[in-house]
């Protein structure tokens, strides 16, 4: 029974294979999968239920089992084999679906490609018709489509390269032609008439060329469309990304010969015609000015004559929700606002205080121009920049004045130094009237009625100062000094009536004229300081001149300026200037000093001097020296202070006749000849050594001057004193030297008179005693 019911199900089951269809593999695997599991289940529990009672013997049950066995096997195999069918049934499905779907893909993307072309040919012809009909934002949409078509076919990977090139090709061609159509359109609506490149743009007359004919509606004889057009061309650049170009290279020319010209030259003017034929027609041309810088109001009238014309005729139009006015301003207004501002602006800076108020005018017109230019939309709404600098009038008036006076400073300090004036002690500076600070004067009264009494009673019996204390000497200074000093004063009294920033500003800007002073005078000049003297001595005098008046010059002008306490004004440059001054001519004097010694090096020591040629050379020498004395008397005689020139003249003069002292002294053997004619170089210098001190060009009143010749000139009695003993005998030196009390005994010391007796006299018992008496 149970190999009837496995044998009939194996014959249902392989009956029911051959039936299977490719549309429900799946689920039939599954059905018969679970029906063999549930047979073999089914039969497994017969066997262990039912049929064992019925075995006879172990025989019996053991030959049923092998059956039982048997089928289970087949069953295996049979579900193996039910498997395997499926599995090549399944994959012949998917390799077929798989076929099917890479068919539908390839036509897919073949319809795709029909579509584009179509696309493509139909913008192609659509951009023809639009170009044809001058409609030029159709043009440039249907060209905006075809270059999509074909970007869509570059992008599809098994297309044919060869159609695609020529597609990319084609599209190109047709866009350089839409945009030369359009330039050609946009040169008939601004058509320049510019000067000839050769032309150098460095004057008035190289511009009068420049011409711009505007046109508002494409070119002539098109009448039917004269305002339609406009906006259609510009629409057109600004899809096909030109229109930016085109603004740009169109403002950058019409800055370069039109707009610049009109802000820096004041004789250029723009005249505006309307010609039948055209819009209107900007011109230049040139009218007689005597002005050197053009006035504010006429440069703001001329650049919003020009845009006022642009605005009406071509740039009153919107493109993409933005005008054309302010793609214009955008890409001219920052060059523009600068060049109006250094050429215009910075020169309408008042040059005084005084003119100040009257530069509000100028505030008001540049508020006008750029609210004009707002208007018409070439200026963004919060741009100001010139409104801003003209406002800021203050700080640019004071930094104007400050370089202008810094420029004229260091004008005067590079020019020639040889013109002086005398400066005596009446001289003062010419301040002018300074207003009185805020209560300082009512409270100046009240002090003075105060102490008024008092300070007569105190004063009255004392010394009173003589009129000329704390005055400059008499001296000559540079003329071009004096004017710097009247620029310093000049420039603080400007100060005084200025705001508090301008007034401190000033004040510094003068404080760097004399920090200038110290650095520039001295470098410019150098060479000159040391191979004149007479330069040397004006700059002394220039830099005393200045130091004297710094030290009052900030307490004239304190209660006036609005700076804090603990300010030093200008005292702490006082003693940098003296240095300087003391500087400069020690170094003159140096020069002086080593050319007298170079003189004096040519006198071979003035030993051997019984011998002719070996006199005059020593003469030769002296009298040199002399006439340098003579000479620097003469260049420096009414331009230093008396006493400095003394001074001077008394230290060159104690050189020279130091080094003839000292030669003399180191003499071992002086024959009589040699003591006669070195003192005869002696009075030489005696004689003449005091008529070089000449300080004052009436002679009359230099006899004064060369009676104190000993207060100047240190060594001046040591010289009369060795002329004597070289012509002296033993006694005549004894007596003088009395006993080291004597005239002779205050200017040589003992060793040095013995030393001298010895070169002078023989050895002797005479000599030996007096050399006994020359003691202290």
């Amino acid at each position: 029974m149970l190999v009837t019911v496995m044998s009939s199900f194996v014959t249902e089951v392989l009956a029911s294979s051959g039936k299977l269809e490719k549309d429900d593999l799946p689920c039939k695997i599954s059905k018969l999968s679970r029906k063999v599991e549930e047979t073999k289940e089914e039969v497994t529990d017969m066997i262990n239920k039912k049929y064992v009672e019925f075995i006879p013997s172990m025989e019996g049950a053991e030959e049923l089992l092998d059956q039982v066995e048997t089928v289970s096997k087949d069953i295996d195999l049979l579900k193996s084999c039910i498997e395997n069918e499926v599995q090549q049934n399944l994959h012949d499905a998917v390799t077929e679906y798989a076929k099917l779907k890479q068919q539908l893909e390839k036509n897919t993307a073949v319809i795709d490609l029909l579509q584009h072309l179509q696309e493509f040919d139909t913008a192609v012809e659509e951009y023809h018709r639009a170009l044809q009909e001058k409609n030029y934002v159709v043009a440039a949409k249907q060209h905006g489509k075809a270059r999509a078509s074909v970007n869509a076919l570059k992008a599809w990977k098994d297309a044919e390269l060869p159609l695609v090139g020529a597609l990319s090709s084609e599209i190109t061609i047709q866009r350089e032609n839409l945009i030369y159509h359009l330039g050609e359109e946009w040169q008939k609506l601004a058509v320049w008439k510019l000067p000839s490149t050769k032309t150098e743009l460095t004057s008035v007359k190289s511009f009068l060329k420049t011409a711009l004919h505007l046109n508002r509606g494409g070119s002539k004889g098109d009448e039917s469309v004269p305002h339609a057009l406009l906006p259609s061309i510009l629409q057109a650049l600004s899809i096909q990304g030109e229109l930016h170009k085109k603004i740009k290279l169109f403002g950058q020319v019409l800055f370069k010969y039109m707009l610049k010209p009109l802000i820096i030259y004041p004789s250029l003017e723009v005249e505006v015609s309307s010609p039948p034929e055209q819009g209107a027609v900007l011109s230049l041309h040139c009218t007689e000015t005597k002005a050197d810088h053009p006035d504010p109001n006429q440069v703001y009238t001329k650049v919003l004559t020009v845009l006022t014309t642009l605005h009406e005729h071509v740039f009153d139009v919107s493109i993409d929700e933005k005008k054309m006015s302010e793609i214009l301003g955008d890409l001219i207004w920052e060059e523009m606002s600068e060049c109006i501002i250094r050429k215009c602006l910075v020169h309408s800076i008042p040059a005084n205080s005084s003119q100040l108020a009257e530069y509000s005018e100028v505030i008001k017109q540049t508020e006008d121009f750029e609210s004009s230019l707002k208007k018409m939309g070439y200026l963004a709404g919060d741009s100001a920049d010139l409104l801003k600098y003209a406002r800021n009038v203050n700080c640019h008036f004071a930094s104007k004045k400050c370089q202008d006076v810094i420029v004229a400073a260091r004008k005067l300090m590079t020019s020639e130094m040889h013109n002086t004036v005398k400066i005596t002690p009446e001289y003062k500076l010419s301040i002018p009237k300074l207003p009185c600070p805020s209560g300082g004067e009512k409270e100046r009264k009240e002090s003075c009625k105060k102490s008024g009494h008092y300070d007569q009673q105190s004063l009255e019996n004392e010394k009173q100062l003589g009129p000329n204390t704390l005055c400059l000497p008499v001296c000559r200074i540079s003329e071009s000094v004096q004017q710097l000093m009247d620029l310093a004063i000049q420039t603080l009294s400007e100060a005084v009536g200025s705001s508090p920033q301008c007034a401190v500003q000033l004040f510094y800007t003068v404080r760097n004229i004399f920090h200038l002073f110290y650095d520039v005078v001295p470098t410019y000049h150098k060479e000159n300081f040391l191979k004149l003297p007479h330069l040397a001595a004006i700059q002394h005098n220039n830099c005393m001149f200045i130091a004297h008046h710094l030290l009052t010059l900030g307490f004239q002008f304190k209660p006036h300026l609005p700076l804090k306490d603990g300010v030093a004004y200008f005292v702490d440059l006082v003693p940098g200037f003296r240095r300087l001054g003391a500087r400069c001519f020690v170094a003159q004097m140096n020069v002086q000093k080593a050319e007298m010694l170079e003189r004096l090096s040519t006198a071979r020591n003035f030993s051997n001097l019984d011998d002719e040629d070996n006199f005059s050379v020593a003469s030769k020498a002296i009298r040199q020296v002399i006439h340098q004395l003579r000479r620097l008397g003469k260049v420096w005689q009414d331009v230093l202070p008396v006493n400095i020139y003394c001074k001077a003249i008394g230290t060159l003069l104690n050189t020279a006749i130091s080094e003839l002292v000292n030669k003399i002294m180191m003499l071992e053997d002086i024959s009589n000849m040699d003591g006669e004619r070195l003192r005869t170089l002696c009075q030489t210098i005696i004689e003449e050594g005091p008529l070089v001190f000449n300080p004052l060009p009436d002679e009359n009143k230099n006899k004064k001057y060369q009676e104190e010749v000993p207060v100047y000139v240190k060594k001046w009695m040591t010289l009369k004193e060795i002329s004597m003993v070289l012509n002296a005998n033993l006694q005549e030196i004894v007596d003088r030297w009395a006993e080291g009390k004597g005239p002779l005994a205050l200017e040589f010391s003992c060793n040095e008179m013995k030393s001298l007796i010895r070169a002078l006299f023989k050895n002797t018992e005479r000599r030996a005693a007096a050399l006994a008496k020359i003691i202290k």
